[in-house]
């Protein structure tokens, strides 16, 4: 069972991605799940859709100049670091929790693909595209919101990729 949010506190969370959306021109109703969205497999079974449709927001570290990259994963893929910073000429590596938060202004299992507190090079994964409707958190590990792939990636402004080598 969920609830909509529009009592959240101010400048939560939850407000800044509520804002940013709004600015993007994102029409979203962010949802409060009872249960867990941490996961991908926990999002899907609270939302009601297949895994894939679940948007992973991932943040790593590009180790050459220390900027933040997000990566916009489909809950039904892993980023493959190898093969994407070959790619894209980058030397990914996991970041700190900490400054995945001082960054983003979200706590891992909640990072929202929008909303952020610095700007972010942001990639999305190509098989998002294929549904209509992805959910993405919304700013905390409960919390969610539905949008289109397509607009999402406009909004963004993410480079579509594939996120692992091609078989």
């Amino acid at each position: 069972m969920s609830t909509p949010t529009d009592q959240a506190p101010k400048r939560s969370s939850m407000d800044r991605v509520r804002h940013a959306a709004s600015e993007l021109g994102l029409e979203i109703e962010i949802v409060k799940m009872e249960q867990s969205t941490r996961t991908a497999q926990e999002a899907a079974d609270a939302c009601g859709c297949v895994v894939a449709q679940i948007v992973k927001s991932l943040v790593f570290e590009n180790a050459t100049d220390q900027s933040m990259v997000l990566i916009l994963v489909s809950g039904k893929n892993n980023a493959d670091l190898e093969y994407f910073s070959a790619t894209y000429q980058l030397n990914l590596i996991r970041c700190d929790t900490r400054k995945v938060r001082n960054i983003t202004g979200f706590a891992i299992g909640g990072v929202a693909p929008i909303g952020h507190l610095n700007p972010i090079r942001t990639f999305m994964d190509e098989s998002l595209l294929d549904y209509g409707v992805v959910w993405a958190a919304a700013g905390r590990p409960d919390s969610v919101f539905s949008v289109d792939p397509k607009a999402l990636a406009k909004a963004t402004d993410a480079e579509i990729t594939s996120v692992s080598k091609p078989r």
